[in-house]
């Protein structure tokens, strides 16, 4: 028997997890999506896995493309991770960015970015898992943005 839909975002909720913006990109059309589900799988191969929502623009895109990045978001980005995480118009148009060599954004101020080549995507009920290899990586300075109890944190230190 499984737990309730409440009961389970409650127990995730005691899980702090570090903020990404997952954003892609085909000739001039850009996607993102807010995502906390970003996580390691390999260090040999350098492998990122991510859960993404099966209906959203950027999973489209990602499968068109297999390219992606994974932008780790700073403790002063709180209005980015949530202009990303509503569907709303074009945040492009608002969040200063530039293009990866992959051909996908990345966002001004990050403390890293991570650029991708989509390895799969599995069916994980609600959400395509998608396993990466990534591509290059920069690192940007500065300290995290959380989300924990259900709300933007920083950690201190």
């Amino acid at each position: 028997m499984s737990v309730s839909p409440d009961e389970y975002r409650e127990g995730l909720s005691h899980f702090a997890s570090g903020i990404t913006v997952i954003a892609v990109a085909s000739g001039s059309e850009k996607h993102g999506m807010t995502a906390t589900s970003f996580a390691s799988v390999s260090l040999i191969p350098p492998l990122i896995s991510v859960a993404l929502e099966k209906d959203s623009q950027t999973l489209q895109i990602l499968r068109e493309t297999h390219a992606f990045t994974v932008n780790l978001l700073a403790r002063d980005q709180e209005d980015v991770a949530r202009t990303f995480a509503i569907k709303g118009p074009k945040p492009f148009e608002r969040i200063p960015h530039s293009a990866g060599k992959n051909g996908a954004p990345l966002l001004e101020g990050c403390l890293a970015w991570f650029e991708c080549s989509v390895q799969s995507i599995t069916d994980g009920g609600g959400h395509e898992i998608v396993v990466a290899e990534t591509t290059r990586i920069e690192l940007g300075a500065g300290e995290p943005l959380v989300y924990y109890r259900r709300a933007y944190r920083s950690l201190k230190g």
